[in-house]
Parts: structure tokens; sequence; C-alpha cells
């Protein structure tokens, strides 16, 4: 199976896992910079596309194991996948650290709030699937109006 961009799509938990422990392997804690880290991993290794599964397939098992699935959301996922994927497109840098020097606006955790409502996001069709954007449209979105 490939991704849109012909990349191979990852088939099993093992890519996931893979991200994980390298954007862990310094880190303290898990919090939003290493979740843009590991989306940003993705994004390079399997373009946007083929990023949107894996993040998301790998969140939602995280949670799952965790205990805790009714904090996977699918729409969330996706947007966070979709916006590094865009600026990493456009303005790609060499290493993460650079890449979030040069968007730091991604480490904003409420980030999406500048495209959808609370409420929206908290709704369970987004948390089940995607659901576009009720405040403004993402900058790609824009490009195209």
């Amino acid at each position: 199976m490939t991704t849109p961009d012909h990349r191979p799509a990852p088939a099993s938990p093992a890519p996931f896992q893979a991200l994980m422990d390298q954007v862990t392997a310094g880190a303290e804690r898990f919090g939003h910079r290493q979740h843009i880290h590991l989306t940003w991993l993705a994004v390079r290794r399997y373009g946007t596309a083929g990023a949107v599964g894996l993040v998301s397939d790998g969140i939602q098992r995280t949670a799952r194991y965790a205990g805790v699935p009714q904090k996977y959301n699918a729409t969330v996922s996706r947007a966070w996948v979709e916006l590094v994927g865009h600026h990493a497109a456009h303005h790609g840098a060499a290493t993460f650290d650079a890449f979030a020097v040069r968007h730091p606006v991604l480490l904003d955790k409420r980030l999406l709030t500048r495209f959808y409502r609370p409420a929206t996001l908290a709704s369970p069709r987004a948390r089940a699937a995607w659901v576009e954007p009720d405040l403004t449209p993402f900058p790609w979105q824009q490009q195209n109006h």
C-alpha cells in the first residue's frame, strides 16, 4: 500500500513506535512539543497523507492501551498532522529544533482554536471522524479560494 505521494504507508504499529522511541529518547515527558516532533518526523518519512494514518492510528492505539480511548480525537489528530505537513512543505528545516524555531505557532497547544470552535472539537462527531474547520479555513484552503 502506498500513500498519495507514493511513499509506503506503515502496515504495523512498529513505525509509530520507532518514532515514539526517537522522540522520547531524551525527553523527560511527552508533551505537546514531543507530539509535534513525532508528527514532523512522520511527515518527513511518509508524507502528510501517510502521516495522517500513522499518527492517528498510533495515538488511538496508545489511548486505548492507556485505558482512556475517549481522549482520542480524529479531527485533532488529522488537523495537527496537516498543519505540520503544510509548514514542512513550504518552509522545511533539516532538524526539528530548526523547524520549531521557524514555526513557533505550532508549539501553541491552542492553535486549533483559530480554526475550530471548542464545542466543535469536543463533539462526538469530531472525535470519531474528520470535521472541517468552522471558524476559518486552514492556510492551504484559503489559497484555493
